[in-house]
């Protein structure tokens, strides 16, 4: 009774181990089948990211072009208003052109003042764009703002002062863009 006792006791941990194996073998079958569909995500997850990047990267070339041709534009049209602005100099100084052609004006203080009227007119337009004269006369000499032509010795004026403005000088807001050409005082000899 004993001996089949022992195969009972043998054939159980048979059974057992069978179980167990079977056990083993349902979850890594489980684990393949969730790798597998972990693989199916993985492809999906690959493809929706892939998509989204070609979308971004697409919406991106649309946005430099767009950007390039607004700020092409920009520049092409940069001086729009200040063009808007000095037609109405041109047009009467092609008036007055016409005038004097014409024989109308044979006087020469209407001439003058009508010259003087369109000067007015056109500095108005060019200081509202932010045009200003540099001037330095009487001032000590900086090499920013003017150009120096000469030293004149001098007994009565500081060196390196501003004697004489040749030619004028202007600036557009902070920015030098014609340099004054002047004169400038020396030590005497």
């Amino acid at each position: 009774m004993s001996k089949k006792h022992n195969i009972n006791i043998k054939d159980s941990k048979n059974n057992n181990t069978e179980t167990e194996n079977e056990t083993e073998e349902e979850e890594i079958i489980e684990e393949q089948e969730e790798q597998n569909g972990d693989d199916n995500d993985k492809d999906s997850e690959i493809a929706r990211l892939k998509d989204t990047l070609l979308r971004k990267m697409a919406e991106f070339e649309n946005y430099k072009r767009r950007t390039d041709s607004e700020i092409s534009n920009y520049i092409k049209y940069a001086s729009e208003s200040l063009i808007k602005d000095l037609i109405p100099v041109y047009d009467d100084l092609g008036r007055s052109i016409d005038s004097i052609n014409k024989g109308e004006t044979k006087d020469f203080e209407t001439l003058k003042t009508g010259i003087v009227l369109i000067y007015d007119k056109f500095k108005s337009v060019l200081e509202k764009e932010g045009l200003k004269e540099i001037n330095s006369l009487g001032k000590e000499f900086d090499v920013d703002l003017s150009s120096a032509l000469m030293q004149v010795p001098s007994k009565d004026v500081k060196p390196n002062t501003v004697i004489e403005v040749i030619e004028k000088g202007y600036k557009l807001k902070d920015k030098v863009v014609k340099h004054e050409k002047v004169l400038v005082s020396s030590e005497p000899n």
